[in-house]
């Protein structure tokens, strides 16, 4: 099963992170990518300069287009920076794509500091996106955005995690690339348990559109068919590949690899 993807995100004309890092990472994993774009950014490895926004309703046309002719095996979303765009999305998911595999990317800032979501926009992202998720995949302070918890360690990464799967998200990979230490940690939580995920930290500046990269990654295995722990796993691999093997562009967080390859639906390395 090749598998579709829709992705709902925004662009970034330095091609590192949003919709591009989207769409060359569910092609890197054998899967087929269809978009709806919810901003322009004007941005490079050293930050975001400017944001266009584009209409709700045009999102919703966007996505209502694909969904009734090509359709999507997964629909990943990113960039959704105010309530009235999480409205159009979630209005648009409940009309045109009932029982689709939902994985949400909550994401809030920019590697370079900017933020992309308005603060009245936290609250209508549970509500309405993160309650009927398939997998979301926040990192730490995105955790803490969504739960109020502190998100500082490995425990209270469980602890955010079982709340937000408390909120309605069926899975949830608390991320731990802002925590400090020599691992890098994620924790896959769902009302099952929690499986733990762990590799050295690499020593780099090159890990612009990482979430972005990551998520996509992870909806392209849901929509190929496996299960959301093989999926996390083989995403992961994919990652720091891409990470390992970045190109070096630009004088701020570079972008990675996408071209790198992992065996199709293993999660090893190629």
């Amino acid at each position: 099963m090749r598998g579709r993807v829709l992705i709902v995100a925004g662009s970034d004309s330095g091609g590192g992170a949003g919709i591009q890092a989207d769409i060359k990472s569910v092609t890197a994993m054998g899967a087929y990518a269809a978009t709806a774009i919810t901003a322009l950014t004007a941005q490079n490895t050293l930050g975001v300069e400017a944001v266009f926004a584009v209409p709700p309703d045009f999102i919703a046309r966007q996505m209502r287009v694909v969904l009734d002719d090509i359709g999507a095996d997964c629909i990943k979303t990113g960039m959704l920076h105010t309530a009235e765009v999480i409205a159009a999305v979630a209005d648009t998911l409940a009309r045109n794509a009932v029982g689709v595999p939902l994985v949400v990317d909550p994401v809030m800032v920019a590697k370079g500091g900017a933020s992309l979501l308005d603060d009245d926009a936290h609250a209508a992202l549970a509500a309405r996106l993160v309650s009927r998720a398939y997998v979301v995949t926040p990192n730490a302070p995105e955790a803490a955005a969504l739960t109020g918890l502190a998100v500082i360690d490995e425990v209270s990464q469980a602890a955010a995690g079982r709340a937000l799967v408390a909120m309605g998200a069926a899975a949830v990979l608390v991320k731990g690339g802002h925590i400090d230490g020599p691992e890098v940690v994620d924790l896959l939580v769902t009302h099952g348990g929690i499986v733990r995920f762990a590799d050295v930290r690499l020593a780099t500046r090159h890990t612009h559109g990482t979430g972005c990269t990551l998520a996509s990654a992870i909806a392209a295995g849901i929509a190929q068919g496996l299960v959301v722990e093989r999926a996390v796993a083989r995403a992961r691999a994919y990652v720091r590949a891409a990470i390992a093997s970045a190109p070096g562009y630009g004088r701020g967080h570079g972008p990675l690899d996408h071209a790198v390859t992992v065996r199709p639906f293993t999660g090893e390395g190629a």
